[in-house]
């Protein structure tokens, strides 16, 4: 990639994220039967609008949605000095975060609306150390397979140079978020 590229595809990047986070809500949560009711895609599409609150954890990490299809998500972040372990790099566990969140977003961009999704298995293979200096960073979840329990998921996590710093995969299992707001619901009375 030639110098000229690399700032152009960088400038993209950052545009992109900017775009995006000016148009997100304050971070929020909805309720269980406020998401169960959504279609994936309307659910994240308002996300994405400002329509509906912000993730938390979006915030506690810096990182960002930037694109979203069926079977697809892509958050973006740049991890500072306060993601470092005592070693000088990117905590391990920021990384996974963000692979994890990409690829369940991913998931839940496939189920249908009243059912949910949660982690059962988390694999991740980090390839070289992340440091600040890489810039932003992004993390691609795409779907492998989804079925009427499990579904499956590949991430990866890279840096505008197309440096890749880890890849990961995850079982997911599919939930009835009905069925799960039934129990919380009979629990409260």
């Amino acid at each position: 990639m030639t110098a000229s590229s690399r700032d152009a595809r960088l400038a993209t990047w950052i545009a992109e994220e900017q775009a995006l986070r000016s148009q997100l809500a304050a971070p929020g949560t909805l309720s269980l039967a406020e998401v169960a009711a959504m279609a994936p895609m309307d659910f994240f599409d308002g996300i994405g609008r400002g329509d509906l609150p912000s993730p938390p954890i979006n915030a506690v990490l810096g990182f960002t949605p930037v694109h979203w299809a069926n079977g697809l998500f892509v958050f973006q972040g740049a991890p500072d000095h306060s993601h470092y372990n005592p070693l000088g790099s990117v905590h391990g566990g920021y990384i996974a975060t963000l692979l994890d969140s990409c690829m369940g977003c991913a998931v839940h961009t496939r189920l249908k609306p009243g059912q949910g999704y949660t982690t059962a298995d988390l694999r991740v293979s980090y390839i070289r150390a992340l440091r600040s200096e890489a810039g932003p960073v992004r993390a691609e979840g795409r779907i492998i397979h989804v079925g009427r329990s499990t579904a499956l998921a590949e991430g990866r996590l890279y840096d505008v140079d197309e440096r890749l710093y880890a890849v990961a995969s995850t079982t997911c299992l599919i939930l009835d978020m009905n069925t799960a707001r039934q129990s919380d619901d009979a629990r409260v009375r």
